[in-house]
């Protein structure tokens, strides 16, 4: 049943979409202005007029974690080169090459591609590819998108290209945004394949998860009051014959529901903002389980000037039965989310309820971060493990300095802690990251 409501949702949303192509949304009429319009852009204009980019991120990672005798240390230098044209009666296009480098030993970490077994992963392997490389079209408030890209959505939580790790995590995918209903943001794609962070080659996990996925996404404004989201994520992933065919198919899914935010100034300097998610999962496609598991995100902030301040309770539902899992995100940038030590990237049968608490500084060009979690299972798959039961606990800590003309230059200092009870092992874990951007 979810299958053909999805579906019904999809055709209504593409030919919505379509329409905005044909029918661009009216502009008011502009303002009486001495100055010339500009001429058009030549093609040849467009593609030699365009922007080189460059973007330079050196990181040192430790990782200290119970269960091996020696920690890993990860070295590692990304480089990202690009170029975006200019735009030509609405045509433009974006090439990205991008590689990471290990400095030093490779032997010193699992990046889950070098058959390192006896140390922690952290998975960066090395790896030199084309990052993106798109066509894309406007026409008045429609937008259309084909080839390889970044794809974030809203918070990150479903959708995301896991912008912490050194390999973004793209899409193969054919894109179409449009503003041709008031106040509303349309968004569709269809993705063939998603490029996971631990290719281009497999390893211990998979480089690539192909199929036909679609993403269904609706952000309405409310003004003063916030904005509401509307999505359905349909995934479906098909055998890789060189990673086994139940990791991929299992993690088919259907997740739709909303995403609620909004902010209210009290003054210039003191605002609130809050956050409200809710979300069903069901499997899809060609996966072995049955299950249906919801997710549900709570979360207060307030801001006084540089001092920041938030409280929060996500969960992930969970499932005791036999051939069930708990509430999956694949395609989410999980480092944003229960804990920079990444406990939790993969959601435990018994699924997860996290509350924290974190508070935030910055005095001139310096940010600082201290966050603290609480970890306990939602549902329960043993006697020794009930309801509430508690995985455990983390601090996470981070400062940032930005400097530099144009403030291209980042140095960071970051830091988490995870301290088990009943799930995994204690993990500690530093950062040590510089980053320049041209």
């Amino acid at each position: 049943m979810t299958q053909v409501k999805s579906t019904a949702l999809l055709s209504i949303t593409i030919a919505t979409l379509l329409g905005a192509a044909a029918a661009p949304a009216a502009d008011p009429t502009p303002a009486p202005s001495a100055t010339p319009a500009a001429a058009p852009v030549t093609w040849d204009g467009a593609l030699m007029g365009g922007k080189v980019t460059l973007d330079l991120r050196y990181r040192f990672e430790n990782v200290d974690q119970d269960g091996f005798d020696r920690d890993a240390y990860a070295s590692t230098l990304r480089t990202r080169l690009g170029y975006q044209t200019g735009e030509w009666n609405g045509l433009s296009a974006m090439m990205q090459a991008a590689n990471v480098l290990v400095v030093g030993q490779y032997a010193l970490y699992n990046s889950t591609t070098n058959n390192v077994t006896d140390r922690p992963v952290v998975a960066d392997p090395k790896y030199t590819e084309i990052n993106q490389a798109y066509l894309q079209y406007k026409y008045g408030s429609f937008t259309g998108i084909g080839g390889r890209q970044m794809i974030n959505l809203d918070n990150q939580r479903f959708v995301g290209n896991v912008g912490w790790r050194q390999n973004d995590q793209t899409y193969d995918a054919v894109t179409l945004k449009s503003g041709i209903v008031p106040r509303t943001q349309l968004f569709y794609s269809y993705v063939g394949n998603v490029n996971r962070i631990t290719g281009p080659d497999n390893g211990t996990l998979p480089a690539n998860l192909r199929g036909d996925t679609s993403l269904l996404n609706a952000k309405v404004d409310l003004g003063a009051v916030g904005s509401l989201v509307l999505f359905d994520y349909l995934l479906e992933f098909d055998d890789d014959d060189q990673y086994p065919a139940a990791a991929a198919e299992n993690l088919s899914s259907n997740s739709y529901g909303f995403h609620y935010a909004g902010t209210y100034s009290f003054s210039e300097s003191t605002k609130l903002n809050w956050t409200g998610s809710w979300a069903r999962q069901s499997e899809a496609g060609d996966s072995a389980l049955d299950y249906e598991a919801d997710y549900y995100l709570l979360e207060a902030g307030v801001s006084v000037r540089n001092y920041g301040l938030k409280l929060g309770w996500e969960v992930l539902g969970g499932n005791d039965e036999p051939g069930t899992t708990g509430f999956q995100t694949p395609l989410a940038t999980l480092h944003a989310f229960q804990g920079w030590a990444d406990k939790f990237t993969t959601t435990p049968q018994a699924g997860v309820e996290d509350f924290y608490v974190g508070g935030t500084a910055g005095f001139g060009d310096i940010a600082l971060q201290l966050v603290w979690h609480d970890f306990q299972a939602e549902s329960r798959i043993a006697p020794n493990l009930t309801y509430g039961s508690s995985y455990g606990s983390e601090w996470d800590a981070s400062a940032a300095y930005k400097f530099g003309t144009k403030k291209r230059y980042e140095a960071l200092l970051k830091f988490a802690d995870y301290q088990a009870d009943e799930f995994a092992t204690d993990t500690t874990k530093f950062w040590l990251q510089f980053t320049a951007t041209f």
